[in-house]
């Protein structure tokens, strides 16, 4: 109530000062959409800004951004999968509505995510709630990806990039025009997993109210791989049964709403979006344990406007998540046996609040110059908990593997941050422009004292990090960060650009990389962002990582950039203090023959702990688009191609880094005529065998898929149809970890090693949208 309350009192604040009008003057813009400071965007590389005018919308020559459309939204239920298509993006797949993307080798924490302007963090030691699953597909507007060198005003404490996702403008009717009413209603369904969807959205706006609701639905089953990768039978000794062919653990059900209601008057907008989320159930297949219930809401409240001087944005933002894990319908959930102990799963809560602010404004210096500057702040708390399990022992018994106590794994937890940042941007001519900005980071972190289950050898007897020395150690840390950005273009010719740039970015580890203290292999077990099913423990003594990332883009297209356009990025990062994983010494693991038969295991799940070492990533994106003919009788063909390629090395160890995507290209033909649209895609993918050695990750064989798509677009409906992977191919996915979908997932070598968790089989999809 208090949340409500603050939001209130500020809006009535606001709103006064959009009273006085000399403070902004008259525009009669329709629609407002809240838009990034300095960026750059290719499709103005000749543009010569006029006076007291914001800069253009995007972030570098080498940024991309996305329209999204229900063409984008049927085939997926995860919002990083919309950005499959982006050069230098690939996509670590974990739940069916949380894929984690990676730029340039780089993902999770390294890469700065905004949604609705709020910079959200993962509350769960698996990171299953990942940011861009707190925004559902169908209600996502635009998305901006802006890797290696990015602004500093698009965020700090990353070190790959950015990924800026809005959902639709708010429209406004006309001053003395009739209030507007639309609305949009939409359902899919796709054959594998038997997965369907639906969404709505209505809104109505008068020239000085705009109101809309959004709302949406995914479920699926189970998905199937194109063949057999496993044995069929009971998923586990006490569920049913499943397929050879059923990836287990993959079913899911999202439900999100969303409301936004905005005043707008003269050049003054105020906005206010509330969101609920709820996911009652999600399975991993690349986790041990899976979702059970994950409740989040968000008040999101800004301001914009623009003066005389030029635009000023504020914003506060309150976001709160509840999140359980336990064992869902393909997981063994009784652990023990009624002779002895019997454990009915191994509940896992988890809360985090997240809130921030914003105040930056963008000076119009000179017809050729603009600074933007800003303060930014956030204040996070996690606690991670683990009730015990049974919560009543036996007669007889004093303690229990996971009783008698609740488990604290983080509790309190704290990451706060304060930044400042400024950005200066000039157009010395036509043909050169530049771009130089710094940004301060302070990061803040601590957490209070811990406990284990019990007091026993188990959770008090580690040689590093039993509860009594962690509790006794001095866990508060204070990271003082700077980034750099500077990039300059020259625009030879209004049909080329070429822009190099420099950018030193800065990322504090996340509180389970620092604060994750059991060495008890079940709390090892449960620490793990990555996939693998490997055993992960923190480390108190981590450093920020630091990357110095240069780049180049060329850009070339023709005097009309539909014929033909070609966009090619290198770049090279060195990366001072990477947070990468060393086998778990007998010093701070302990010297059970599982700990030190890890220490050289080839093959087999290990215990790992997180270390600062360095490294560094290399490649080139490369995306082009060749008209192929247009006529009035046939229509338009169009060719569209993209290759990615990113070598990441430790530089400390010599070995590769974890999760790099192999050398892979798309390439696609478009036919267009009237309302119908027609896609032949065809996407190759090399073997990747360049694999992390610490971590035991799998190699995977190279493949190729083929996809089917077509749309029809009336003036008030749109129906999409198609088929993925048409050959029905069988596949490893590169980036999705190791099959812990099934079975006795929390006794670690029950788990066969070894099975890289496969990609979709054969799928029809029909979607139907309908505006009114």
């Amino acid at each position: 109530m208090r949340r409500v309350l603050l939001f209130c009192l500020l809006l009535g604040v606001i709103f006064q000062l959009m009273e006085m009008p000399l403070w902004a003057a008259d525009n009669n813009t329709t629609a407002v959409k809240e838009t990034s400071p300095v960026t750059l965007d290719e499709a103005v590389v000749s543009a010569k800004r006029d006076a007291a005018t914001k800069p253009e919308e995007g972030a570098t020559t080498g940024s991309y951004q996305l329209n999204v459309t229900a063409g984008n939204w049927v085939r997926t239920s995860s919002t990083a999968d919309l950005l499959e298509d982006v050069p230098g993006v690939s996509l670590q797949k974990n739940g069916g509505v949380t894929s984690l993307p990676f730029l340039h080798g780089m993902g999770d924490d390294r890469v700065r995510i905004k949604v609705e302007g709020m910079y959200l963090i993962s509350a769960c030691a698996n990171h299953m709630n990942s940011p861009l699953s707190y925004i559902d597909p169908t209600n996502v507007g635009t998305v901006t990806v802006a890797s290696g060198i990015t602004p500093v005003s698009l965020g700090g404490d990353s070190i790959a990039g950015s990924i800026i996702v809005n959902s639709a403008a708010l429209e406004f009717a006309m001053p003395g025009e009739a209030p507007l009413f639309h609305g949009q209603i939409g359902g899919y369904y796709r054959s594998n997993g038997n997965a369907f969807g639906a969404s709505l959205s209505a809104s109505a706006a008068t020239d000085f109210v705009s109101i809309r609701y959004s709302g949406s639905v995914a479920e699926s089953d189970d998905y199937k791989a194109a063949r057999d990768f496993k044995p069929a039978g009971n998923a586990a000794s006490d569920r049913g049964w499943l397929d050879g062919d059923v990836v287990g653990s993959s079913r899911y059900l999202s439900w999100n709403h969303a409301v936004d209601m905005a005043l707008k008057k003269w050049d003054n907008l105020l906005q206010l979006n509330i969101g609920i989320q709820e996911i009652p159930y999600q399975g991993f297949a690349n986790q041990r344990m899976d979702m059970t219930e994950n409740f989040s809401q968000h008040y999101n409240l800004r301001y914009n406007g623009r003066f005389q001087w030029g635009d000023l944005e504020a914003r506060v933002y309150d976001e709160l998540t509840r999140h359980k894990m336990d064992f869902a319908n393909d997981k063994q959930y009784y652990y023990g046996s009624a002779a002895t102990i019997l454990a009915p799963g191994m509940p896992m809560n988890t809360r985090g609040n997240n809130a921030g602010a914003l105040v930056k404004a963008n000076f119009y210096l000179s017809e050729h110059d603009n600074l933007t500057a800003g303060v930014e702040a956030q204040r996070y708390r996690l606690d991670d908990w683990w009730p015990p399990s049974p919560s009543v022992l036996p007669a007889g018994y004093a303690t229990g593997g996971m009783s008698p106590n609740t488990f604290w794994n983080i509790n309190n937890g704290q990451r706060d941050r304060i930044d400042v940042f400024a950005e200066w941007s000039a157009r010395w001519d036509p043909q050169w422009l530049t771009l130089l900005g710094v940004r301060s980071d302070t990061v803040m972190m601590n957490t209070g004292t811990i406990q284990g289950y019990n007091n026993t050898m188990m959770y008090n007897g580690a040689p590093l990090y039993p509860a009594t020395s962690f509790n006794n150690s001095d866990r508060q840390r204070t990271d003082y960060n700077f980034d750099v950005t500077a990039l300059t273009r020259f625009t030879p010719t209004s049909t080329t650009a070429i822009e190099l740039g420099y950018a030193r970015k800065t990322r504090s580890p996340n509180l389970y990389e620092r604060y994750a203290w059991s060495t008890n292999s079940m709390a090892m077990e449960m620490v793990n962002f990555a996939g693998d099913g490997n055993y992960y423990v923190g480390n108190l003594n981590l450093k920020p990582e630091v990357a110095n990332t240069v780049s180049m883009t060329a850009y070339v297209h023709t005097d009309d950039p539909e014929l033909w356009g070609l966009k090619v990025t290198p770049y090279y990062t060195y990366i001072e203090d990477y947070i990468d994983a060393r086998r778990c010494p007998a010093s701070v693991c302990g010297s059970s023959a599982a700990v030190t038969a890890s220490l050289t295991a080839q093959t087999g799940f290990v215990y790992l702990q997180f270390v600062n070492q360095s490294a560094n990533l290399y490649g080139i994106d490369v995306s082009s688009h060749y008209l192929i003919a247009k006529t009035a009788d046939y229509g338009s063909f169009t060719a569209t191609g993209a290759l990615n390629f990113v070598r990441g090395v430790n530089l400390t160890t010599g070995d590769h880094l974890y999760n790099i995507m192999p050398l892979n290209v798309k390439l696609a033909l478009v036919h267009h005529i009237g309302g119908l649209t027609g896609t032949v895609e065809g996407q190759l993918v090399d073997a990747k065998t360049e694999v992390s050695q610490v971590r035991n990750e799998v190699p995977t064989p190279a493949y190729g898929l083929l996809n089917l798509r077509a749309s029809y677009e009336w003036k008030m409906l749109r129906l999409d149809a198609g088929i993925e992977n048409l050959l029905n191919k069988f596949y490893d996915m590169p980036l999705g970890g190791a099959y812990t979908g099934q079975g006795a997932t929390m006794s670690g070598t029950a788990v066969s090693w070894g099975v890289p968790v496969p990609g979709y089989g054969r799928s029809f999809y029909v979607g139907m949208t309908a505006k009114f």
